[in-house]
């Protein structure tokens, strides 16, 4: 599959734009891991890398160890899903409002800056949108107007999908609502208390009450939807950066030094930089070890921010935000880990399995 995306992907500008010159010569995928791969040390440490991870999946599948100390973790993170509208709030409404603050369409590349004073009502979308979000007012509806302003990017370039996450991230928070603690929390507790003078004269809070019914059966549904929206955009960014443009990432690891933190052959760091991402969000989107996965993306985030000081923050804060909600959720339906998690139990008690 990754090779197949890696055929029909044009090299375009992603996250490599942020501290490379977009006009660097691009080669094409193919070539790039041929070219990689043909060297024996490169073929023996990759063919190493892929057998070692390989076994030790299938081996922790097979055993599935009980470890106390994950269980009890796993136990503790469940007690979190209530602040997961707070926390998804946070990683849309920061960077909207960083985007209209320096004048950029959700993903800070060349493609979509505009001058502020020549836009000002699409600054004062963003800013707006990313308050109301921060705050929790009006969080469904303004939700909604973020997808349409996500949508309206995607005209004007299609560059708008190095934030992909965006979408997924909106739509999980319009099915959750603004959560607690949220101005939406406070004004419909006012608003439906009797006697209050508030009550009277706002009754657009009783929306909110109608829609977190109407949303109630989508909720379990949450982190699929993360899931999917996460997987998605390491994939695109996995195999249009990184082996889309080989010629530009190879610039950021001479740029930066990278063979110094981990000596090994420029094209295979770019290789499996950009292997890596790709597996991870195939991971992601299976459901397979969730938590897991979902804190090794947290790790390579934190690993790009560090070791890349021209990378601009904001523009991965989202993708922070829906990492730390699926290590909290977990899988959730429509998973593998939903699926070996019922085989266990029936294992475990005594029901034959199909597997």
């Amino acid at each position: 599959m990754i090779c197949s995306l890696a055929v029909i992907a044009r090299p375009t500008n992603a996250h490599v734009d942020y501290v490379t010159d977009p006009t660097a010569e691009t080669r094409d995928a193919i070539t790039f891991v041929r070219e990689t791969l043909s060297d024996p040390i490169n073929a023996v440490l990759v063919g190493s890398v892929a057998i070692g991870l390989s076994v030790g999946l299938v081996l922790y599948l097979r055993f599935r160890p009980r470890v106390r100390d994950i269980e009890v973790l796993r136990a503790r993170l469940a007690t979190y899903d209530d602040l997961i509208p707070w926390m998804l709030r946070l990683s849309l409404g920061l960077p909207l409002v960083g985007a209209g603050f320096q004048g950029y369409l959700f993903a800070p590349v060349d493609s979509l800056r505009f001058e502020p004073t020549a836009l000002p009502l699409l600054r004062l979308a963003l800013i707006g949108v990313g308050f109301c979000i921060l705050f929790g007012l009006g969080t469904r509806i303004v939700t909604t107007v973020g997808t349409l302003l996500y949508l309206f990017a995607l005209t004007v370039s299609p560059d708008t999908l190095l934030a992909l996450e965006y979408l997924p991230g909106f739509v999980a928070l319009f099915v959750l609502g603004g959560g607690r603690p949220s101005a939406d929390d406070i004004l419909l507790q006012i608003a439906s208390t009797e006697g209050t003078i508030y009550g009277r004269i706002d009754p657009v809070h009783y929306l909110k009450a109608f829609l977190d019914d109407l949303t109630e059966p989508y909720r379990a549904y949450v982190p699929t939807v993360l899931r999917f929206g996460l997987g998605v955009s390491f994939i695109f960014l996995g195999v249009t950066q990184k082996l889309g443009a080989p010629a530009r990432s190879l610039a950021v690891v001479e740029k930066y030094s990278l063979t110094a933190v981990v000596p090994v052959d420029p094209n295979l760091w770019v290789l499996g930089a950009g292997v890596a991402e790709a597996a991870v969000g195939l991971a992601l989107i299976a459901g397979l070890l969730t938590r897991a996965t979902a804190f090794v993306a947290f790790l390579l985030f934190t690993t790009t921010l560090f070791g890349l000081p021209d990378d601009p923050v904001l523009a991965h804060v989202t993708l922070f935000g829906m990492a730390s909600a699926l290590v909290t959720l977990g899988a959730g339906p429509l998973s593998l880990d939903q699926y070996l998690g019922e085989s266990r139990s029936r294992d475990r008690d005594g029901v034959p399995t199909s597997d």
